[in-house]
């Protein structure tokens, strides 16, 4: 495929350098992950570029750029070491625009351009995890309202979100029924409580609470009863941002370390001399250029109708892993100054582990990826 930028891509892509350039980011990232608290200021600046309009279409003032445009912003703002993984929200307008109603829409898009964090799905719940169907929060009709109960775990951004995608099941249904509602988070019944992680910390991580939550029939978000075909196409895109992500932090942590590799003396000569760290390079560069030519081939699949479960799947697992082995190289490759401290690259190994459980297990990805994989082949002559 080819990999020339268009006009509007070098555009965005220069934006990105100046804002990186204008200021000391690092130490504003350092801070914020220390402090577990959201890089607002960083986000309402790349809002004011129309990042947050990226995917929204032209008749909602929006750039209607596609993944492709999406995954180049998002290689450049990782490449020079910005937490990309903040801005998961401003992807998933697709979604919204497709099953909220128009009040709900115009609640989300009255918080773009603000830095803001908007809305998040809340799905995972304490016996239910990557088997979403064992979903135990309910919600029941009376008396001409809707009562919602339940808990959810590990669910992010939902201390700084003002709404929540929940899914519950009918309680009355004979038959499973899964359904999702649009929840104002500052409704009587609601208790969030944030738990500690290991990396990841610019974004909240929550366990959250509904007792008798009384909502409308107007709160119901999409169809009644289609909650599990809503969220699988909101998993793909999930995935895949994941993986933009950790690529586009083990970009920044590889040249870090090539820098520091070609400084950095020993014996007399630079580091990057000695043949055990060029074999280390070399694997790193192998690594990035595998992430790359996957991403980009997603990307182009997503703008033109083709991608698939199995598609977004690769590309979570492979990534999550490939970035990982490049950020632990480039950490071997620092030594001693990237395990004590506060260097980047060490939040970047704790971010990176997290990515290989957060949006769908290894184990997951694998068996949606053999799944799809096989299933172009079921039914062929042999």
């Amino acid at each position: 495929m080819n990999y020339r930028l268009t006009h509007e891509q070098e555009q965005f892509v220069r934006s990105v350098r100046a804002l990186m350039e204008r200021e000391d980011w690092e130490s504003y990232f350092a801070q914020c992950d220390t402090d577990c608290t959201y890089p607002e200021r960083f986000v309402q600046e790349l809002a004011k570029m129309g990042i947050d309009s990226l995917l929204l279409p032209e008749e909602y003032d929006g750039f209607d750029a596609g993944m492709l445009t999406l995954t180049v912003i998002w290689e450049e703002l990782g490449r020079l070491g910005a937490p990309t993984y903040v801005l998961y929200q401003l992807a998933g307008y697709g979604t919204l625009l497709k099953e909220g109603s128009k009040e709900q829409i115009n609640k989300i898009l009255a918080l773009r351009g603000t830095g803001r964090q908007m809305w998040n799905s809340a799905i995972t719940e304490p016996g239910a995890g990557s088997d979403v169907r064992s979903l135990q929060s309910t919600y029941k009709r009376k008396k001409g309202k809707i009562y919602l109960n339940g808990s959810k775990c590990y669910i992010t951004s939902a201390s700084g979100c003002p709404y929540l995608v929940v899914m519950a099941r009918d309680a009355d249904a004979v038959v499973p029924i899964f359904s999702e509602f649009f929840v104002d988070m500052s409704k009587p019944g609601i208790e969030v409580s944030e738990l500690p992680k290991l990396g990841l910390k610019m974004d909240s991580c929550c366990e959250v609470t509904f007792t008798n939550v009384e909502l409308e029939e107007s709160d119901l978000f999409g169809t009644e009863g289609n909650g599990f075909e809503r969220v699988k196409e909101e998993f793909n895109l999930e995935r895949f941002l994941i993986a933009c992500t950790n690529y586009g932090s083990a970009y920044c942590a590889f040249e870090d370390a090539a820098r520091y590799a070609n400084s950095r003396v020993q014996f007399g000569q630079p580091i990057s001399r000695t043949q055990l760290i060029q074999d280390k390079f070399a694997q790193m560069a192998i690594n990035l250029n595998n992430m790359k030519n996957m991403l980009y081939q997603t990307a182009w699949k997503a703008d033109n109708g083709l991608m698939t479960s199995g598609d977004a799947a690769m590309c979570k697992l492979y990534c999550a892993k490939a970035a990982f082995e490049v950020v632990d190289e480039a950490m071997q490759v620092f030594g001693g100054s990237a395990i004590t401290g506060e260097h980047r690259i060490a939040r970047f190994w704790r971010d990176l582990r997290v990515d290989r459980v957060s949006g769908g297990s290894e184990e997951m990805q694998r068996l949606t990826l053999g799944r799809a994989v096989l299933a172009e082949y079921d039914g062929e002559p042999t």
